[in-house]
């Protein structure tokens, strides 16, 4: 029997799903609002001719390609990936990368802001006994995945350091996902690391990860909690859009039983 489960959030206006400035924005048009629109196609008709009166249902939305669920491309990261080849663009992903089986790392007791290494990753393997396979999708629920939604949703959850995410990628990895904001640790929290420190390659240290080996990764999953953590697959084919650096999708967690 299959189970498919639902891992992406919806796309909405008028919540704090992204930092101030790069949040979508929806607007909604109704079925009498448009009559006008849908009449003027047909020029003699009346909105009498019209069932009830009505025309369609459409929404004018404005959003970057890393609203709502997306998956990014190696392109996003840099220009480069491989050590120097040109990155690809969301339109070049390889469609074999965005569906595979799948491991679920439950990161949820790890404070917002932590930085997961290697041995987190290592050690979590470990305790739910699986070994990593080439091309296998890896998802890290984090305490970010309950905060979607509210205020402090971005600053929420930790996130996966460049030794870990390399970690993943040496084995054969080539898709990750997360659902907080950012595969990386929330920017609050690695600019006051940054600011004591002085140290710039904490900056974005996951993502740029992919300048050694591309990669993609899911941000903004949901309902992670949902799955096992294995013996699942995960499909996330992004759209289309060209020499993008990333495209929405709507990730869906195959469970077979």
């Amino acid at each position: 029997m299959r189970k498919l489960v639902d891992i992406s959030v919806p796309l909405r206006a008028g919540i704090a799903s992204d930092p101030p400035g790069l949040r979508p924005e929806i607007e909604y048009y109704t079925h009498a609002q448009t009559a006008a629109d849908l009449l003027a196609f047909f020029p003699g008709a009346t909105v009498d001719d019209l069932p009830d009166g009505e025309g369609w249902a459409h929404e004018w939305v404005r959003l970057t390609t890393h609203n709502g669920t997306h998956l990014d491309a190696p392109y996003h990261y840099s220009a480069t990936m491989d050590g120097g080849a040109r990155a690809i663009t969301i339109d070049e992903v390889p469609l074999e990368w965005c569906l595979q089986p799948a491991v679920k790392l439950d990161f949820r007791h790890f404070p917002d802001g932590y930085v997961v290494t290697a041995a987190d990753v290592q050690a979590e393997l470990d305790r739910i006994g699986h070994e990593l396979s080439p091309l296998e999708i890896v998802v890290v629920n984090t305490a970010a995945g309950a905060r979607y939604g509210e205020d402090d949703y971005v600053s929420s959850g930790c996130g996966v350091g460049r030794e870990a995410t390399l970690y993943l990628l040496e084995r054969g990895v080539r898709l990750t996902g997360t659902d907080g904001w950012s595969w990386d640790p929330p920017f609050v929290h690695t600019a006051k690391r940054y600011a004591a420190e002085g140290d710039p390659s904490i900056i974005w240290e996951g993502h740029r990860a992919g300048r050694e080996i591309g990669y993609c990764h899911l941000e903004k999953l949901h309902d992670l909690e949902q799955l096992p953590d294995q013996g699942f697959q995960i499909a996330c084919f992004p759209v289309k859009v060209h020499a993008a650096s990333a495209g929405w999708t709507r990730a869906v967690a195959i469970i077979e039983s």
